[in-house]
């Protein structure tokens, strides 16, 4: 025994102009007859061509994404943990020096070890802290004066526990894609704040 044709539900025409009831012949049918389609194409196109240009621009994310070397992914952790520190900083001065918080220049994330020397402490916030352009590029960090606010700011027991033994570290790329929405988190909420 065949079972029982399924009978469709009336629907109301997609036409906003029209509104009329009809029932469906074919499946996913939106409105009452052809001249109804007609009338509503440039809408359906539109969304049909915005759905397909959001999609492309997912899959050409996801393609860059993919082809990424480990170096890429380092350079973007590294400026998105700048631009963190410098948000979380924003309200003190320069680390090495007695620029007030004011100053107009140009703000820089100051690693108290470099990271060439010490890259185990790269994305180490307590060795990181914001800086003028001028102590950090031009007196390569102006250490003499970052010490000493680094103690007042952190204590002498963690400036000291910089200098200890630590393990080295080679960041892997789904480590690194870690770091990177840890610290997109952090200045959003940052960022939210402020607003």
């Amino acid at each position: 025994m065949r079972a029982p044709i399924k009978q469709r539900r009336q629907k109301t025409c997609g036409n906003p102009v029209c509104g009329v009831k009809f029932t469906p012949t074919q499946l996913g049918q939106k409105v009452c007859g052809w001249a109804c389609g007609l009338a509503i194409k440039g809408v359906n196109q539109e969304k049909a061509r915005k759905a397909i240009q959001q999609r492309e621009r997912k899959e050409i994310r996801a393609a860059k994404e993919r082809v990424k070397s480990r170096a890429d992914h380092m350079r973007e952790a590294q400026a998105l943990f700048n631009q963190w520190i410098r948000l979380r900083d924003a309200h003190l001065g320069c680390v090495s020096c007695d620029k007030p918080a004011t100053w107009n220049g140009q703000w820089h994330a100051s690693h108290f070890l470099s990271v060439g020397s010490s890259p185990e402490h790269r994305f180490n916030p307590l060795n990181v802290h914001k800086a003028c352009s001028v102590c950090n590029n031009h007196l390569s960090g102006n250490i003499h004066g970052y010490r000493p606010e680094l103690e007042r700011r952190i204590g002498i027991e963690a400036v000291e526990a910089l200098f200890g033994p630590c393990e080295p570290k080679r960041y892997t790329i789904p480590e690194l894609q870690e770091i990177k929405a840890d610290c997109r988190a952090k200045i959003k909420e940052l960022k939210g704040r402020a607003a």
